[in-house]
């Protein structure tokens, strides 16, 4: 492969001391991650200035370096040389992937956090990116405490420490943000004190702000809009098909942004005009039927703008490396469309679309326990909060002013 890529310099790639033997499969390992042969080119050339580097702190191999050390060895950013910093990032992943970097001794937080991730996995069975979001606040709390330089930082945590975290956090949330924090590090609280590692108690100590039942105005679209935003995407432009099968499948069954880059190909069942939704949020499966309109979609998406991959996810990512998708990404194609099309939408997420749905289903007398079902919800409770009513809803509800109070008025 290196003789192939570098049809002269390969001479003075493969003697390479200490990189030299691993280019091959390094080259190979770059193109199975989707990288274009220029890509793995302008990488593989920048092999013998970080060879220098290298030798410079020995043979990596022998003092097993591990990953943040081997990173740290490349330039700090990409304007000091962009192809170097990405052999390094590259080549961190490639001998991480093979075993060939030592592995850091976990911190105390890693050690505690590492627990309490098993804990809210296995015994209060919590999804992933719930887990998520409970770790990296508990990750913030013990930061803020300094708990890898005090270990005796939890032993002495006090009310006023937890305030000053709170305090800390409140700046960069609102109300409903802030209340879902403090919850959260209830938990955390609740767990270190079944464990003996601080005081009983402490979790009642943090006061959550109040915030009221439907406070926030409704994220519902009218249903013309929607249909409106779906129209303006240009199925010609780069992303434009997968785009549209994206937002179609959330207005269509009202999909989370996660449910969306969940969705392969062994999902579709293409026989049966069937699709098998995957739910992370409630660890669940979901089979609905394959509307016509979303499967000529996903199949003109399928057929002529996919890129050629083995990854089984249906939605990629349309640049390299070749990737499945995030919800990030779905929701950053959201935003560039509802800016595209000149709509007057909110500064809301893809999220709209499924509140838009579920208005949209109530207005045609589809039952609360329908829509639920179909949203994936376990209680009506959370149906209830995607239905509260607008303006225009209000308005049909209004009582006549009594003749007399006009008068008098």
């Amino acid at each position: 492969m290196i003789k192939e890529l570098f049809p002269q310099a390969h001479v003075r790639l493969t003697p390479l001391p200490l990189l030299g033997p691993l280019l091959e499969d390094f080259a190979v390992w770059l193109i199975a991650k989707g990288l274009s042969l220029k890509s793995v080119r302008n990488r593989i050339r920048k092999a013998p200035a970080f060879e220098t580097v290298l030798a410079r702190h020995g043979d990596f191999k022998a003092n097993r370096l591990t990953k943040q050390q081997l990173l740290a060895l490349g330039p700090p950013n990409a304007r000091a040389d962009i192809y170097l910093l990405s052999l390094v990032r590259s080549l961190a992943d490639y001998l991480d992937a093979r075993d060939l970097l030592a592995v850091a001794a976990p911190t105390p937080s890693e050690r505690l956090l590492a627990t309490y991730q098993k804990h809210l996995l296995e015994v209060r069975g919590l999804a992933s990116s719930t887990v998520h979001r409970h770790v990296r606040l508990s990750r913030e709390l013990l930061a803020f405490l300094r708990f890898d330089d005090r270990s005796e930082a939890l032993r002495e945590l006090d009310p006023a420490n937890l305030e000053g975290f709170v305090k800390a956090l409140a700046p960069r949330l609102g109300r409903g943000a802030l209340q879902s924090a403090i919850s959260t590090v209830r938990v955390f609280l609740r767990f270190l004190a079944s464990r003996g590692e601080s005081a009983r108690g402490l979790d009642r100590c943090l006061c959550l702000p109040r915030v009221y039942v439907a406070e926030p105005l409704p994220r519902a679209l009218p249903w013309d809009t929607v249909r409106a935003f779906l129209a303006a995407i240009d199925r010609s432009a780069r992303t434009g098909r997968r785009d549209y099968a994206m937002f179609l499948m959330a207005a269509t069954y009202g999909l989370r942004c996660s449910e969306i880059v969940s969705l392969r190909l062994d999902d579709i069942r293409w026989q049966e005009a069937a699709l098998r939704i995957q739910r992370p949020k409630v660890r669940a499966t979901l089979d609905l039927p394959l509307t016509k309109e979303v499967g000529t979609a996903l199949l003109a998406y399928l057929r002529h703008e996919r890129p050629a991959s083995a990854c089984r996810e249906v939605f990629l990512r349309s640049h390299r490396p070749i990737a499945p998708l995030t919800a990030v990404g779905v929701s950053s194609a959201f935003v560039m469309w509802k800016q595209r099309s000149g709509l007057e939408i909110a500064p809301w997420g893809a999220h709209c679309l499924r509140h838009s749905l579920a208005v949209h289903l109530l207005r045609q007398n589809v039952s609360l326990k329908t829509i639920g079902d179909l949203l994936g919800h376990r209680s009506p409770q959370s149906t209830a909060s995607y239905l509260r009513l607008n303006v225009e809803d209000l308005r049909d509800a209004a009582l006549e002013v009594p003749s007399a109070a006009q008068g008098a008025a």
